[in-house]
């Protein structure tokens, strides 16, 4: 019922300010080596929860400041290398904080424009390794900042649409495994590059939905669990290419419901686990799940069918502007949104 999920919901919010806050938690010292990662979801999730004022944003901004090193990236932590993974977390909560300001946005620019190859892909740090996921950090950081231009956009599409199978999935790289992560991270990509009209729709949504499993939940690949992250893979890269319709919305809600601590609060990544912040901000986009059981109410076996109708969904998540939804580049607020708007 709608009251259960109203009282999961603060349950969810105590819980995530409640770990946030205790540095001598397990949970907190685990995860030390990608904190910056951590406080992105963290209070992305508050903010999905209607609590962001809960959070300590001088305290969060501090943070993210001290993070930046003189190459212009930020590392996970205080003193730890910088990686794109971080550099894109760390603009990713200024903007959410409404504070970009405080941080050299000029050298985070530079420092990203520099990772990128020859063959327009991206390495993750100094030291070289190249990752679709790196693309989609690059070009979701810089088009947040407004520098698109800092960079070969067109390569850089190029080489993320090298890296489709023929199963219309993506993976890390040229001839790797088709993977939600990384297709998420390559629509991402290929979208902010407008290049999306390089993706072939219904054969990648067709892999995509065949990651309903019978328990309602989705997993990333063939042959794997359910995992209550991949609601947000797997539904924003439906969302984007418009066949968010396509997957069954009641049964997913479901199975993410079951992975719910009904006692301390927070979601973990199947039914009966342990809870943890990443599950915790990730399964919020499975909420998309009402607005598909209204579209696929318009359309029966919209699931099976060459075309969905989840264009209308994903028109509801955006909201009356008519923008691209927020949580699609990695941005989950509609000052983010609209900061987006501008800077593009």
């Amino acid at each position: 019922t709608m009251a259960e999920v109203a009282l999961l919901t603060a349950k969810h919010a105590a819980y995530v300010k409640r770990v946030s806050e205790d540095s001598e938690s397990y949970e907190y010292a685990v995860s030390e080596h990608l904190r910056m990662s951590g406080v992105y979801w963290g209070l992305s999730a508050m903010y999905l929860l209607g609590a962001l004022d809960a959070m300590d944003a001088d305290m969060i901004a501090r943070f993210v400041v001290s993070c930046q090193h003189e190459c212009g990236g930020f590392g996970g932590n205080v003193d730890h290398d910088p990686h794109l993974l971080y550099t894109l977390s760390a603009v990713q909560v200024m903007l959410l904080l409404g504070r970009l300001e405080q941080i050299d946005a000029q050298r985070a620019v530079a420092y990203i424009a520099a990772l990128q190859r020859d063959d327009g892909s991206f390495a993750g740090d100094e030291w070289g390794e190249v990752d679709s996921r790196f693309s989609y950090c690059a070009l979701n950081a810089l088009s947040l900042l407004g520098r698109l231009d800092a960079v070969d956009v067109g390569r850089a599409a190029n080489f993320v649409a090298s890296c489709q199978n023929f199963d219309g999935g993506y993976g890390a790289t040229p001839g790797g495994e088709s993977h939600a992560g990384q297709i998420f991270c390559c629509v991402g990509a290929l979208t902010i590059a407008s290049a999306a009209h390089r993706i072939d729709r219904d054969l990648l949504c067709s892999w995509l939905c065949e990651r309903q499993l019978p328990s309602g939940g989705l997993n990333g690949r063939p042959e794997k669990l359910a995992d209550v992250c991949y609601s947000w893979w797997v539904l924003s890269s439906l969302s984007a290419l418009d066949r968010l319709s396509w997957i069954d919305g009641s049964a997913l809600m479901g199975f993410i419901f079951r992975c719910q601590d009904a006692e301390g609060g927070g979601i973990a990544d199947k039914p009966e686990d342990v809870p943890d912040v990443f599950h915790t901000f990730f399964w919020r986009r499975g909420m998309l799940a009402p607005r598909l059981r209204r579209a696929q109410a318009h359309r029966p076996g919209a699931r099976y069918a060459r075309r969905g109708d989840g264009a209308a969904a994903a028109r509801g998540a955006m909201g009356a502007r008519g923008r691209p939804p927020a949580e699609w580049l990695g941005v989950t607020t509609a000052r983010a949104a609209a900061g987006l708007a501008r800077g593009r």
